[in-house]
């Protein structure tokens, strides 16, 4: 067995087995998972994001220590948890089930998975800021329900700390940013239910009646913590950002639906 067939972490081959569909008696199958740095060293995706503490921080290979950042045109993946030169890249080539990936750049997910290694609490935010963009309204629903039912054990964050965070790897957008890019209407209006102070008779009738049926009870939020007066670190707030849509957000900002601290 030769030394590029191996993972330099681990030691076993670049394989990585899969769940069988044939039947309980076939064989067990297995298919490539084989990440390769510009050095040349090989690693199991896995085993290099096991590393990704000390890869985000030095940008050298934990194997052999040559140097991967790569600079090229285009713009840079910013953050404020570990900010890089702009144009920096990590890029790799990577095989795995799908086939061959040339020019893969790992560098955003080296960072996202320092990051939330340092960070675990995070983690259940970045989910909630992946529903947010997909428009994904009962996994909001759930995920609250169930940091509520966490938090009466006093671990990870509070339920109005996971609905006002605000993503240092996304330029510090919130769930409520994320909602407006991706144009997910259903969950601003949410968003804007159990985090802002806006009057309840301005929410449609029909939202009023889910959210009611679900057992959503409206906030009773100071004007510093309404979510609409979260900035990005550009300064915007989300009535900024629909602003700069405009489209389908024409409506609630003609009547200050979006604007922090109306009600």
């Amino acid at each position: 067995m030769t030394a590029a067939s191996i993972c330099k972490v681990c030691e076993d081959p670049l394989v990585v087995e899969v769940e069988d569909e044939d039947g309980e008696n076939a064989s067990p199958q297995t298919v490539p998972d084989d990440l390769e740095l510009a050095c040349g060293c090989h690693f199991h995706w896995q085993c290099l994001l096991d590393q990704s503490s000390d890869v985000a921080i030095s940008l050298k290979c934990p194997s052999c220590q040559s140097s991967l950042a790569e600079n090229r045109a285009g713009p840079s993946v910013t953050n404020s948890f570990l900010p890089s030169p702009p144009g920096v890249s990590i890029l790799t080539r990577y095989t795995n089930e799908g086939g061959i990936q040339e020019g893969l750049d790992i560098l955003p997910a080296i960072t996202e998975e320092a990051y939330l290694e340092a960070n675990p609490d995070a983690r259940p935010a970045r989910a909630f800021h992946v529903m947010c963009g997909e428009g994904d309204v009962d996994g909001i629903v759930d995920l609250l329900r169930d940091i509520d039912q966490e938090n009466g054990e006093g671990t990870g964050l509070s339920a109005a700390q996971l609905l006002r965070y605000q993503d240092p790897l996304a330029n510090m957008k919130s769930g409520l940013h994320l909602a407006i890019e991706q144009e997910r209407e259903e969950v601003v209006w949410l968003l804007l239910w159990v985090a802002s102070p806006l009057r309840t008779d301005a929410f449609p009738g029909s939202l009023r009646e889910i959210a009611q049926a679900m057992g959503l009870q409206r906030p009773v939020t100071p004007p510093s913590d309404d979510i609409r007066a979260l900035q990005d670190d550009q300064g915007r707030v989300a009535e900024a950002i629909a602003a700069e849509r405009e489209g389908p957000w024409v409506t609630l900002l003609q009547a200050n639906v979006l604007h922090p601290g109306s009600s």
